[in-house]
């Protein structure tokens, strides 16, 4: 699951839940990975939300209220335990079907959507968990293989010249307004890391208590008429 000769340096794999909670993030680690093989048929439950939108947010209430097969009910109750034992450590987890992410086409040079590699930023310390359940799968990318791309000079003078103003100190402030600054660039020859299915994540984000170099990730390209499974907070 983990091929990447970059993963030893920035991934560290843990074996349960209290492990993945508890353990910070030092050094070059900013991933932790709890590696499972889950049982149960998670596409059933898929198959049994009508989805109208590109995405929606499936509660456990209405998951409980599904009629599912045995396999869709082992299913369940791995989703609903991963769901409480979030909850029950202050996190506020969120489980979603998508089809598909809003593409960003307010600025086509430089879209800001979740598809482009980016980094999470949050004002106090937290963490990002995900886990993908069924569909194609989330990506994170080595520090070292990604430039912030509003370092790049061709990227940055259309965004000066988007911003038509003087002020470097503004200039600055407009590309975190607009998030222009959490978003990366793969370097030639890099290799992500697809996280797979079934493993649960934690992510170091950005945040002003951070010791570690926040992970870059992005989401994946969903492969035509699957949807995906998807806990995140």
């Amino acid at each position: 699951m983990i091929n990447s000769p970059h993963s030893e340096h920035q991934i560290k794999s843990v074996t349960n839940f209290k492990e993945l909670l508890s353990i910070p993030f030092q050094g070059n680690v900013n991933a932790l990975c709890w590696t499972r093989e889950l049982k149960g048929d998670f596409s059933e439950i898929v198959k049994k939300v009508a989805l109208s939108g590109n995405m929606i947010e499936l509660l456990p209430e209405e998951l409980l209220d599904l009629q599912l097969s045995k396999q869709g009910q082992i299913a369940r109750e791995i989703l609903l335990n991963d769901y409480k034992t979030l909850q029950n450590n202050g996190k506020s987890p969120t489980l979603n079907i998508i089809k598909n992410y809003e593409r960003d086409d307010a600025f086509p040079f430089f879209p800001t959507d979740v598809y482009s590699f980016h980094i999470d930023r949050s004002p106090i310390p937290a963490d990002t968990f995900l886990c993908t359940y069924h569909g194609a799968s989330s990506a994170i990318l080595p520090n070292s293989q990604g430039t912030q791309k509003i370092l790049i000079p061709e990227i940055r003078a259309e965004l000066k010249k988007l911003y038509g103003e003087e002020s470097e100190a503004g200039f600055e402030s407009f590309l975190s307004e607009f998030f222009f600054d959490l978003h990366y660039q793969a370097k030639p020859n890099a290799q992500p890391i697809n996280l797979g299915i079934g493993h649960l994540w934690k992510l170091a984000i950005d945040h002003p208590e951070s010791k570690v170099l926040p992970c870059l990730h992005r989401a994946p390209e969903e492969k035509n008429g699957e949807h995906r499974l998807m806990m995140i907070c």
